[in-house]
């Protein structure tokens, strides 16, 4: 089965789901409203709401309560990303002009302020304290991961560790607290929503990591932004981190990393890709994210045989070997 198979098989709620994003965002102010409809209309995987309708699958499923989880934490991950592209000083984001090159930084920062807290005004609908709870944590865990990336820029001494770390709050979190939530508005047993926020912590993980390979191994065609933007931007990514730890490799690539950091926006990263790309840093970054997909597989053992079952087992098999 494709991941488009699986989106079609929810497309009905997932149509409900997108709907509500656009009106979310509706009223208010206007050039707020139009900046949060471009960065929408920008598209996306749409990946965390997939993954809330599947979570209430194993329980409950009232699309009514979901949507009041989905729209959220799809608005949460939008406002990070205009947050994102200021602080990368990003001009395009999927191929599209970003918020901050269409319109300026603070129009940017306000946008992104805007989206989150209209997610959270759509969350206060849910009675659940404990679903409050894990949200709000998440919001402030991905704060300390930006954070981190700003102090880590062009920091070639950083250990994989920190950047599993950095990772960990800026990415998994929200993928692993939607598959998550899903399930606990959907008043799944604690075992299973349990389950299944590993699952997604685990797919998270392999997520940024073949995100961070696609940065170097892609085309601006395929991946929506030029090769090498991590680099110029200063973000020390997984494959870098291993070629840094190749003795022969670490002096002339220092030396393509100091360049680039020197030039800016405008270097030229081919050189540094290529000596990535025959460095070990791909394989290894690949093997580690084939360990995290085999950990996302081994936390759906024991959940009940269910179509959303095996859609999750898909849509992990896709994030590990996408190509966009």
């Amino acid at each position: 089965m494709k991941l488009l198979d699986i989106f079609g098989a929810l497309k009905k709620d997932m149509d409900v789901i997108e709907q509500q994003l656009y009106r979310s965002i509706e009223g208010d102010e206007d050039l707020l409203s139009e900046t949060s409809l471009h960065l929408l209309k920008a598209g996306g995987k749409r990946l965390r709401p997939v993954f809330v309708l599947l979570g209430g699958k194993f329980g409950d499923y009232d699309l009514n309560k979901l949507q009041h989880v989905a729209v959220p934490l799809e608005l949460i991950h939008s406002a990070s990303l205009v947050h994102d592209d200021v602080i990368d000083d990003a001009g395009t984001r999927r191929g599209k002009p970003t918020v901050k090159a269409k319109w300026d930084n603070k129009i940017a920062m306000y946008t992104g302020d805007f989206i989150y807290a209209k997610a959270l005004m759509m969350a206060t609908t849910l009675e659940n304290p404990e679903l409050h709870r894990i949200l709000a944590k998440a919001m402030v865990q991905m704060s300390i991961g930006e954070m981190e990336q700003i102090r880590d820029f062009f920091n070639t001494d950083q250990s994989v560790r920190n950047y599993l770390l950095r990772i960990r709050r800026k990415t998994a979190l929200l993928i692993a607290i939607s598959c998550q939530l899903g399930a606990l508005a959907a008043d799944a047993p604690s075992s299973v929503h349990h389950r299944l926020y590993r699952y997604g912590y685990n797919v998270g993980m392999a997520f940024q990591i073949r995100d961070d390979l696609l940065d170097l191994l892609g085309t601006e065609k395929t991946i929506g932004k030029p090769p090498g933007s991590d680099m110029r931007q200063g973000n020390i990514t997984l494959p870098v981190i291993y070629a840094l730890q190749e003795e022969g490799l670490r002096a002339p690539l220092l030396a393509e990393l100091e360049q680039i950091r020197a030039a800016g926006l405008t270097a030229d990263t081919s050189s540094a890709i290529n000596m990535i790309r025959r460095s070990e840093g791909i394989r290894q970054s690949e093997e580690l994210a084939d360990r995290f997909i085999a950990k996302a597989f081994n936390a759906l053992e024991g959940l009940p045989e269910c179509k959303a079952k095996s859609h999750l087992k898909e849509i992990a098999l896709f994030v590990n070997k996408r190509s966009y």
